[in-house]
């Protein structure tokens, strides 16, 4: 049995293909087409679907729901969708898709375990899953670029300084350029950091899930720290969520 599942972001879509919970094949899209879904569904023979998007629903969200239901056994996916984990976020309905999804799948691909989700895309998110399957929230900050672009647009003489987060060093800051890679660079890093060792103290045997487009770059930073054992980079954490609310409806339906 094929699973589709689609993670619409705020920079890029994510899809991919699961057989049961093998991942076959994985696509970053800046946009999606009808063609690219139809083509994929019957190459995959795909039987089972569901989405999570940040954008409210559209026209384009539409037509990929509309043929997401036309060739498949669609999952529609919201807050509501709920695995066992008992979930106290004081407004669900504000509750982002991607970050209930990351909590989802971290309850069904690492269960028992405390588990902080570090979510280093657009904006860096940490939620936090304990043991008994409790979820009471987490925190919202700044991603990279946005700091970046904060500096340049909250200043007068501050330029905007453009980064690739292929880039592994993090510059001395021996110039203005190389003073704000510097500074935000680092300051995530310590963030990040700091965000760890708090939820060290409350939570024991701490797993820390790292995902998301920056991910490779802290992993990178983070890699001779003290936390570095408790770090697993996965970079599939939201779509593997979606994949487990179809088995889970798949399970509840037989």
């Amino acid at each position: 049995m094929h699973n589709l599942v689609i993670d619409i972001g705020n920079t890029n879509s994510k899809l991919a293909v699961f057989n049961e919970k093998t991942l076959v094949d994985y696509q970053v899209l800046h946009q999606i087409t009808p063609a690219v879904l139809s083509g994929l569904i019957k190459q995959y023979e795909v039987s089972s679907s569901t989405i999570s998007s940040v954008d409210s629903m559209n026209e384009a969200l539409e037509q990929v729901i509309a043929v997401l239901k036309s060739k498949t056994t669609y999952v529609p996916f919201s807050t509501k969708s709920n695995t066992g984990i008992k979930n106290h976020y004081q407004s669900i309905a504000t509750l982002g898709l991607d970050r209930w999804a990351k909590v989802i799948a971290a309850q069904r691909c690492y269960p028992g375990k405390n588990c902080l989700m570090i979510d280093a895309g657009t904006c860096i998110t940490y939620d936090l899953l304990n043991s008994a399957a409790e979820y009471y929230g987490g925190s919202i900050s700044l991603g990279l670029t946005m700091r970046f672009e904060a500096l340049h647009h909250f200043t007068e003489r501050l330029p905007l300084v453009s980064w690739d987060n292929k880039e592994t060093k993090v510059p001395d800051g021996r110039d203005t350029i190389t003073a704000i890679k510097n500074g935000v660079l680092q300051g995530a890093i310590h963030e990040v950091e700091g965000f760890i060792a708090s939820y060290n103290n409350k939570n024991t045997g701490l797993t820390v899930l790292l995902t998301g487009g920056n991910a490779a770059f802290l992993l990178e930073q983070l890699k001779n720290s003290i936390f570095a054992p408790q770090i697993i980079h996965d970079p599939y954490l939201v779509l593997k969520g979606l994949n487990e609310v179809i088995a889970f409806e798949y399970v509840q339906k037989n």
